[in-house]
């Protein structure tokens, strides 16, 4: 019996082996086309990421689906939705709904709020935590060749860009930054692969981190 008609076995995500019979006495079948509805419903819905073991956990609770099933109608959605005005997109906490970039500025128009537009220093400093990681706050002012204020670091904390993943063995042993999930989650990135090819410190905020921002 194929996805398409019914879906009612199961793959163990941490093993990859396939386990036979159900996932427990009360366990559903669902059909592939339910089953491609239900995981569009609950990812429109939803006000944020979702993975497929909190799709699992949640929506999927009740059913018996396989994880190539589950990968399957996942993709079938990201092929439904190409070429209109929003699109289902991977990042690193899951999958989610969101404009297409290209009508970023339009949509802009919509909030009262308009996005914070960040400083020079402020994105450099970024950029060089993304590409460099884990890096100091004094490698960071080596590369830049100036001091790198606390509002800065403090500002990409709140904003839960970056985290402190670690101390150097060094004198002082200072703090190591790195970037965090939420990071990849604001630029609609799965994964720092993703970031744009490095480029000279000068040219980096204004043609890599900055266009993410203005895109996101």
């Amino acid at each position: 019996m194929s996805d398409s008609d019914l879906i009612g076995s199961t793959i163990n995500e941490n093993t990859g082996t396939k386990n036979s019979g159900t996932v427990s006495d009360k366990a559903k079948r669902i059909t592939a086309p339910k089953l491609k509805k239900l995981l569009e419903a609950a990812l429109f819905v939803a006000n944020k990421a979702m993975s497929k073991q909190q799709l699992r956990q949640t929506v999927l609770v009740d059913y018996q689906v396989s994880q190539q099933a589950l990968n399957k109608a996942l993709k079938a959605l990201q092929d439904d939705y190409q070429d209109r005005g929003i699109e289902l997109v991977e990042t690193a906490s899951g999958y989610r709904f969101q404009a297409v970039v290209e009508h970023s500025a339009e949509l802009g128009n919509l909030f009262q709020e308009r996005a914070p537009k960040y400083s020079r220093a402020l994105l450099e400093t970024l950029a060089l935590i993304a590409y460099k990681q884990p890096i100091t706050r004094g490698e960071i002012e080596e590369i830049r060749g100036v001091a790198v204020s606390s509002y800065i670091i403090k500002t990409l904390q709140e904003r839960q860009w970056i985290k402190v993943v670690g101390h150097k063995e060094v004198p002082g042993r200072p703090s190591l930054y790195g970037t965090t999930k939420a990071f990849l989650d604001y630029f609609a990135l799965k994964s720092l692969a993703q970031l744009p090819e490095l480029m000279p410190i000068n040219e980096i905020s204004l043609v890599d981190i900055d266009s993410l921002a203005q895109d996101s």
